[in-house]
């Protein structure tokens, strides 16, 4: 599912609350699954190094201990950040944080992923393999919501989307249909 609308229309407050980050205010949010939410290392402790946030974040997932050292070094591998794994990620760059958050989601396996300007981020090799990624089976079976400004990124891989326009959900439904109110609505 595709999340569009312009900056400062609470597409990210949104997924916070739905990850459980953000507590509400009023009403109530059910999930039912486990959750990841990927922005910029958002859920990560900026001072805990690399190799504890893996830990923390696979137990936030409901993974044990012994399980994520199974997956541990598959997990640095893929975020390329074996020189820095005993580093405070306070210290990394934000294509770090986006490369280690990405594959703690891919590896430890969350059930509804929040994908926030995931592809925005990075280099042109990480975001080559993040797309690899996404386009493989890995996704099958999960719940992602996908959070971007590139309505390429939303058509390519949303079959439905909402759009938002300041804190209120105007539509959800066919992915087209939202991307073109979006694009009236900012012409």
């Amino acid at each position: 599912m595709g999340l569009i609308g312009r900056n400062g229309c609470g597409k990210s407050t949104l997924i916070r609350l739905l990850a459980g980050v953000y507590p509400t205010d009023t009403g109530y949010v059910e999930i039912n699954g486990t959750t990841l939410i990927m922005n910029l290392g958002v859920g990560m402790s900026q001072e805990l190094t690399a190799r504890e946030n893996i830990y923390v974040s696979s137990s936030v997932l409901g993974l044990k201990i012994k399980e994520t050292d199974a997956i541990f070094d598959k997990i640095v591998d893929f975020a390329e950040i074996r020189e820095f794994i005993d580093t405070k990620v306070k210290f990394f760059s934000s294509g770090m944080m986006a490369r280690l958050g990405f594959s703690i989601a891919v590896n430890a396996g969350a059930g509804i992923m929040f994908l926030d300007e995931i592809f925005a981020v990075g280099d042109m090799k990480f975001q080559e393999k993040a797309i690899k990624v996404f386009e493989s089976s890995w996704i099958e079976g999960k719940t992602v919501i996908l959070v971007s400004h590139s309505m390429d990124v939303i058509r390519k891989y949303c079959t439905r989307t909402a759009y938002m326009k300041k804190g209120e959900l105007i539509f959800f439904g066919e992915t087209q249909q939202a991307v073109d109110m979006y694009i009236q609505d900012n012409q």
